[in-house]
């Protein structure tokens, strides 16, 4: 399916880094959700509730990200993509981690930690400017205009970045969806493997649990991520 692709497109989520010790969101056990209240530290109403409480969830898990490491998946897709049988990446994460592997064309509907914004005049800064101010303040206030500093990440409550718009693009032009840990059960990303099936796309899932749409994958394993990439990678990429 892989070699025969014309426009092979990648969908990844939080599966694909916890490789990298990033932990997930949303397993039973193990998740964050799974410990925590998400619409306390994860929600637009929650950081301007809060903003205090939001940074300290967050301050030691972004600190993680920055020094993460691109994990055999992530290095995969950067030679698939290098070899012409991905055309782009679309991910849900926000470590970067795809562009550190070397991956060119990644969409980040999610947003990306990297960077931070002003929720008044759309200022932008560093991730580390940010955190400077709450290392001082606590809560980081912009330069311009005094309002507060949200990291560039997609909230609940809140819509996803432009990119979205460009990953639905890709949806409709691809023949091959490749998804890769994600549960799939969030909105509107979602929807996108149905979109591409009805659209003629052949489909295939590769994730640790059964996600909604196994039922109309052409291949659904239900495996850690890390086996079958070195398979995938010995088969293709050597």
């Amino acid at each position: 399916m892989v070699r025969e692709a014309r426009y092979g497109v990648a969908l990844t989520g939080a599966g694909v880094s916890t490789d990298s010790g990033i932990p997930d969101f949303r397993s039973p056990s193990t998740g964050l959700w799974a410990q925590y209240n998400p619409m306390e530290v994860a929600s637009i109403e929650g950081f301007r509730n809060n903003p205090v409480r939001f940074y300290e969830f967050w301050r030691q898990r972004f600190a993680k990200l920055v020094d993460a490491r691109p994990n055999i998946t992530h290095k995969v897709f950067a030679q698939l993509e290098a070899r012409g049988y991905v055309k782009c990446v679309i991910t849900q994460n926000i470590d970067s981690l795809h562009q550190k592997a070397g991956s060119r064309r990644v969409l980040e509907v999610h947003g990306t930690y990297t960077r931070g914004i002003c929720l008044g005049c759309k200022k932008t800064y560093s991730i580390q400017e940010i955190f400077n101010k709450v290392e001082s303040h606590r809560v980081p206030l912009c330069d311009e205009c005094n309002d507060l500093l949200k990291p560039d990440v997609v909230l609940f409550g809140e819509l996803l970045t432009p990119d979205f718009e460009s990953a639905f693009d890709e949806i409709e032009r691809c023949d091959f969806l490749f998804v890769l840990g994600t549960s799939l059960e969030v909105y509107p990303v979602a929807g996108l493997v149905p979109h591409a099936k009805r659209r003629g796309a052949q489909l295939a899932i590769v994730n640790r649990e059964a996600t909604p749409f196994d039922r109309i994958a052409d291949i659904a394993i239900h495996s850690e991520l890390g086996p079958v990439m070195a398979e995938l990678h010995r088969l293709l990429c050597t």
